[in-house]
């Protein structure tokens, strides 16, 4: 299941969500584990990633964000892959996604991406799924001590 899915037909850039890393284990059952899928004529790639289902509550803001034509920078956790969104020009159609992988590979892709209609709709709805399909089930009490959710 995809978390974001942008594609113009010859460009995409999709977070595919694998499932959970650890489930039934605290805390890993709330580690989201996924790949990011970069596909155009000149390059195709994937990485695995792995974050917290917290993080999407930073992706729901974060499309917030690109609904107000603000650039986004996303997982930026400081020692994984970043995901930017970025609109050259002012152009809100054309957005640029950049793939940063500084501290793993040190590989980095950018992606333009000619969006039409309600791309920021289509991604909340991507981000509703996921959120029903894996839901958040561990709290953090204090650091480094965790519960299950009621």
């Amino acid at each position: 299941m995809d978390l974001i899915n942008l594609s113009d037909g010859g460009n995409s850039v999709r977070v595919h969500v694998l499932g959970r890393r650890g489930p039934g284990i605290l805390p890993l059952h709330d580690l989201i584990d996924a790949k990011i899928i970069v596909e155009s004529s000149f390059i195709n790639g994937h990485l695995d990633i792995c974050f917290y289902l917290s993080s999407l509550e930073e992706w729901s803001l974060a499309l917030d964000s690109l609904g107000a034509g603000q650039s986004i920078e996303w997982l930026d956790n400081g020692n994984g892959p970043i995901v930017r969104i970025e609109f050259p020009n002012d152009d809100y159609d054309v957005p640029v996604v950049s793939i940063e992988d500084a501290s793993g590979s040190g590989v980095s892709a950018v992606i333009p991406i000619a969006l039409t209609g309600r791309w920021i709709e289509e991604q909340r709805g991507h981000l509703d799924r996921i959120m029903q399909a894996w839901p958040s089930k561990v709290l953090q009490t204090s650091p480094g001590a965790y519960e299950w959710r009621c």
